[in-house]
């Protein structure tokens, strides 16, 4: 019994080792300015379940330290295309507009650099 509790494990981890890392490939970052914080993240934290649908596999808020209403965000995605069309999207533009962001967002795409 043991030694099948031993066998299962190190196949395990032969499995884990062979499977590609299912890290982010593409961190989107959006900078803008919002009217106001708590308005912004109530839209924001509402978008979640659509946010997941539409690709995004991980997400950060960050706020400038001089305004509070000055925000970042990151989002994760498993590749360039699904990011790209998650920032395009009609939704996302309307649902920013609703919670307040002003202006145009500054919006890059990254990927992990290599060592």
């Amino acid at each position: 019994m043991k030694s099948l509790f031993l066998v299962s494990l190190l196949l395990l981890g032969v499995t884990v080792a062979a499977r590609p890392v299912e890290a982010a490939d593409v961190r989107m970052y959006v900078r803008h300015e919002v009217n106001d914080y708590a308005t912004w993240r109530k839209g924001y934290d509402a978008f979640n379940a659509e946010r997941k649908g539409m690709g995004v596999t991980g997400a950060a808020v960050y706020q400038s330290i001089d305004n509070p209403n000055d925000v970042t965000v990151t989002h994760d995605f498993r590749n360039a295309d699904k990011a790209k069309a998650f920032a395009s999207s009609a939704r996302l533009k309307e649902v920013m507009e609703k919670a307040g962001v002003k202006g145009a967002p500054q919006i890059w795409f990254t990927t992990r650099a290599a060592k």
